[in-house]
């Protein structure tokens, strides 16, 4: 199977060589089984930081097999240590099984996504617009509960309340492509303009969740709070959609 040229230039020029090692070693230990493999998300953008970040893939094998994913498995940490996330593992089977219950995850993959090898199982996807909603009620209320959790588990500490944001924020950002999905937008968009098209949605700001994902503010109670309403009143309007 060759890996697409023109795809490798599409990446962040910082992790391009540790890409094309990973590709190949799929290849000489997987043969015939790799039907496609593909990164996706942040690792395409100008934005993507090596030293902060990992770029996101998935391969998609012929069938699950667990012993070679536990072959793949001893070379993990000298990937990593690269910037290259482990991937998310499918089949086709498994893709086409899965547009009703992980249809975000599957529209990020399919929004912004560079083909290294193989063929392309996402570009041609279909989604319900039901199911769409229906993930992105759950996984609000999903961040919502962690973070109710998490204020519990800091016991008075302010100084972790920090980091629940991140994740939330993190979490989030998915869900506000499904909410854009859903009006009709199917472009790629960076995490600024999720939350701008998205703020015009509600013609409401989303300063707390613009604050955390750019690490400015208080970075401590105020902060949480403010974000915790601004996710309760996008919940409010996932349950409407």
């Amino acid at each position: 199977m060759d890996t697409h040229s023109n795809a490798i230039e599409r990446l962040a020029s910082p992790v391009r060589a540790a890409v094309l090692e990973y590709v190949q070693h799929w290849q000489s230990l997987a043969g015939g089984s790799v039907r496609a493999i593909a990164f996706f998300g942040g690792v395409l953008t100008p934005q993507f930081d090596k030293r902060r970040h990992l770029a996101e893939n998935v391969v998609v094998l012929s069938g699950m097999d667990l012993g070679l994913l536990r072959r793949l498995a001893a070379t993990g940490k000298r990937f990593g240590r690269r910037g290259i996330a482990a991937p998310i593992v499918m089949t086709p089977e498994f893709i086409r099984d899965s547009l009703d219950t992980f249809p975000l995850e599957l529209i990020e993959i399919q929004q912004q996504h560079a083909l290294l090898a193989g063929e392309d199982f996402f570009a041609e996807l279909r989604f319900e617009a039901e199911h769409v909603r229906l993930q992105c009620e759950r996984e609000l209320k999903t961040l919502l509960i962690g973070m109710r959790q998490g204020l519990l588990a800091a016991a008075g500490r302010e100084r972790q309340l920090q980091p629940l944001g991140q994740t939330a924020v993190e979490g989030l950002l998915r869900t506000l492509r499904g909410l854009l999905w859903l009006k009709g937008q199917r472009e790629p968009a960076s995490p600024d303009d999720l939350i701008g098209g998205v703020e015009r949605l509600l013609d409401r700001e989303l300063a707390a969740v613009r604050s955390v994902l750019h690490g400015t503010g208080d970075k401590g109670w105020n902060q949480f709070a403010a974000l915790y309403e601004d996710l309760e009143i996008l919940r409010k309007r996932a349950d409407a959609c």
